[in-house]
């Protein structure tokens, strides 16, 4: 699979939480987000980018702002026409007015990027997002 030994060691620590129920996917549709995110990176291995794209393309929950992504971060700045990547704290205030469906207007601001690169090829250089 390519997986380092370090990160397939993170693989197995989270099929060991799940095995064990301390990661109860089962349940994962009756917790908020924070709560999720709190047990996902409680889990050696797992960061927040990671449990935030879990609660995005897994659960399909429809009010995630995942800060951290550089994807995030280039889309907002080209979308308010800023100078400079904006930091986590003005991202959320710059997405605030989509709340509760950030996740859906990220993703179409991750799709701008997206074009961007496939109009661009040297775009991923600058910073935009891969397809």
């Amino acid at each position: 699979v390519g997986l380092s030994g370090v990160k397939a060691r993170y693989v197995l620590n989270l099929a060991e939480a799940v095995a064990s129920g301390n990661v109860p996917l089962d349940a994962f549709d009756a917790w908020d987000d924070d709560a999720i995110v709190a047990r996902l990176t409680s889990v050696k291995g797992v960061g927040t980018w990671t449990a935030e794209m879990f609660l995005i393309f897994a659960l399909n929950r429809p009010d995630v702002l995942p800060v951290g992504d550089l994807g995030v971060r280039v889309a907002l700045r080209d979308h308010h026409g800023l100078a400079e990547l904006p930091r986590p704290a003005q991202c959320r205030a710059l997405a605030e007015p989509w709340r509760p469906f950030r996740t859906i207007a990220i993703w179409y601001l991750w799709r701008t990027i997206d074009t961007k690169v496939a109009q661009d090829p040297e775009a991923e250089e600058k910073g935009g997002r891969p397809s």
